[in-house]
């Protein structure tokens, strides 16, 4: 008898013990992608999803939401229940700049959002055609103040890290240079390579294939330090423009109130994920680097970044079709 209820005892720390972290997941998971497949956030889902699916035994299933800048996909996920089984490839496009363009944003970035990893994401590059006679960034400088107005820019559309990155550096160079607002990065690339513009702003990952072919001189990468991958293209940072620094950034979060154990787990996994070796290899040519964020440190992050960009969309002028 005595053996009995201690059997029954054990049985009942066992109920009263947290469950989410033995039984999550206990299904699959949907992870929503907010843009069409085939883009940054779009391949960071995956490879972050399969992994997960390897690691957490259950499915997570990327599915590409696309509208609205990103904001149709998230406003999905931000009204999903918070279980954790749907989640959304957040980032600063969806959750920083879209919402500023907006007239009426659906969600609140912050406030409707549990924000549970950083993946990373490239810098922004600025780059000329090859025609352009300029070898580096001061000398384009030098060039647009003497040609004010007439050197025009592409980047993949009005509001994109690409513009806003690309503003901040006119301003801080006093200079005047126009802005050719495309559909896409990929539309930009065409006509930068073609010299129908003179140059360009926009993601690495878009770029490095023309760069590493000559078809587009690269001037500054808006990243921290320069890339080992990338050691002859110096950051705006080193040549005097010390705000100039950002990544097109994206990361994973769910709804408002998620249970706290839960995103732990997510966070751990998705931080190993970013180290792995095939992982590493894959994330490294784009300059996209791991970082050791805990929730807590993630949700501050996204806080400065929508402090941040705020007034740079004002002043831009910026606003969504």
């Amino acid at each position: 008898m005595k053996s009995v209820w201690v059997a029954l005892g054990a049985l009942g720390l066992l109920a009263a013990a947290p469950a989410w972290p033995q039984q999550y997941p206990a299904k699959s998971v949907r992870i929503i992608a907010p843009f069409a497949p085939g883009g940054t956030a779009d391949t960071l889902g995956r490879i972050v999803a399969a992994k997960l699916t390897e690691s957490l035994g259950q499915s997570f299933i990327v599915e590409n939401r696309p509208g609205a800048g990103g904001m149709l996909g998230s406003e999905l996920v931000a009204k999903s229940p918070p279980d954790g089984y749907t989640l959304v490839v957040s980032g600063v496009a969806s959750h920083v700049i879209a919402p500023e363009l907006a007239a009426k944003a659906p969600f609140d970035p912050v406030r409707d959002f549990t924000h549970i990893a950083l993946f990373g994401g490239p810098p922004a590059v600025f780059g000329v055609h090859p025609s352009l006679p300029v070898e580096d960034l001061k000398a384009f400088v030098a060039l647009a103040r003497s040609r004010p107005h007439e050197l025009t820019y592409g980047s993949p559309g009005i509001g994109t890290q690409g513009h806003l990155m690309a503003e901040v550096f006119a301003q801080r160079a006093k200079i005047d240079i126009v802005h050719v607002p495309y559909k896409g990065a990929a539309v930009a690339m065409v006509d930068i390579v073609a010299g129908n513009i003179h140059a360009i702003s926009t993601t690495l990952t878009t770029a490095s294939t023309q760069i590493r072919a000559g078809r587009v001189r690269a001037l500054a990468l808006s990243s921290e330090k320069r890339l080992a991958d990338y050691p002859g293209i110096p950051t705006y940072r080193e040549l005097g423009y010390r705000d100039v620094v950002g990544t097109v950034w994206f990361s994973l979060s769910g709804p408002a109130g998620m249970p706290a154990d839960v995103v732990d787990r997510l966070n751990a996994e998705v931080r190993k994920i970013l180290q792995l070796p095939d992982v590493r290899q894959r994330l490294r040519p784009d300059g996209i680097e791991p970082n050791a964020l805990d929730p807590k440190a993630f949700t501050d992050f996204m806080i400065a970044e929508v402090k941040r960009w705020a007034p740079v969309v004002r002043a831009s002028g910026a606003r969504a079709d």
